[in-house]
């Protein structure tokens, strides 16, 4: 079992006519996890218009304490409230880094790929947190400014907007990367 934190990725399709019910059944089944020893946070990606597939994240301290709720009687109870909500869920675990840029095939991006995809989250909340926080945070010494500006950002991140940036991104990230021809210079 790792001892590193785990993030459990389901994507879940909404039933027709049901949208309303599957978004009270979510927001249940996210605080019946925070109950849990070992939960780390949760989030829900919405899906783009014209589409009812929902992303949805728990991360927990580690592969043990998400199997404890995996298999949790309250658990089962609430996926069974849920029947008819859904279509059957899309289930995968992540652990580290790298798992949010794995996909079911074999490919994982190159870092630089990886790189561009974290900066493309990175820049528009850093932007947007300077822009809202900055000067509040500006009389503070450096220390507690870069804790205060780090614990606020860290999960906006991790929950939101590095799995949304993956998600734009899949086509990108997944697709073959090329080399460059080299080019023999010649005298003339």
């Amino acid at each position: 079992m790792s001892s590193k934190p785990v993030t459990l990725m389901v994507a879940r399709r909404v039933a027709r006519g049901r949208y309303h019910d599957f978004t009270v059944w979510l927001d249940e089944g996210r605080e019946l996890a925070a109950d849990f020893p070992g939960y780390l946070g949760s989030g829900i990606l919405a899906p783009p218009p014209g589409d009812d597939e929902y992303q949805i994240i728990f991360r927990f301290q580690d592969s043990d304490t998400l199997a404890r709720w995996e298999h949790s009687a309250s658990r089962r109870a609430w996926l069974e409230r849920g029947a008819g909500l859904f279509d059957a869920p899309l289930e995968r675990r992540a652990v580290g880094l790298d798992s949010w840029f794995s996909s079911p095939g074999p490919r994982v991006p190159p870092r630089w790929k990886q790189a561009i995809a974290i900066w493309l989250a990175f820049f528009p909340v850093s932007l947007m947190f300077q822009w809202g926080l900055g000067n509040a945070l500006a009389t503070l010494p450096m220390v507690p400014r870069v804790l205060a500006s780090t614990l606020m950002l860290t999960p906006v991140m991790v929950f939101l907007f590095i799995p949304l940036s993956t998600r734009l991104l899949a086509p990108w990230l997944q697709a073959p990367t090329r080399r460059l021809p080299r080019f023999k210079l010649r005298r003339s």
